[in-house]
């Protein structure tokens, strides 16, 4: 069993992931694989990014446009 402690997620990183989940939800979907999936978006990126784990800006690009957010 592997004892290495885990890296704590950066505050700003939980929040983030926290607001791509939320404005999904807004936008009328249960689930990120409909979303991700109808958004042209990797499904497997797409759950990173909900879960806070490190992501591509190419994808970071894809949900601002989807959501017509700037940064």
């Amino acid at each position: 069993m592997d004892k290495t402690p885990k890296k704590s997620l950066d505050k700003r990183i939980v929040k983030i992931a926290a607001k791509l989940k939320e404005m999904r939800k807004e936008k009328g979907y249960r689930n990120y694989d409909v979303f991700a999936w109808d958004n042209d978006i990797s499904r497997t990126n797409y759950q990173r990014m909900e879960s806070g784990c490190n992501f591509t800006i190419e994808t970071l690009l894809k949900i601002r446009d989807v959501h017509k957010i700037s940064l």
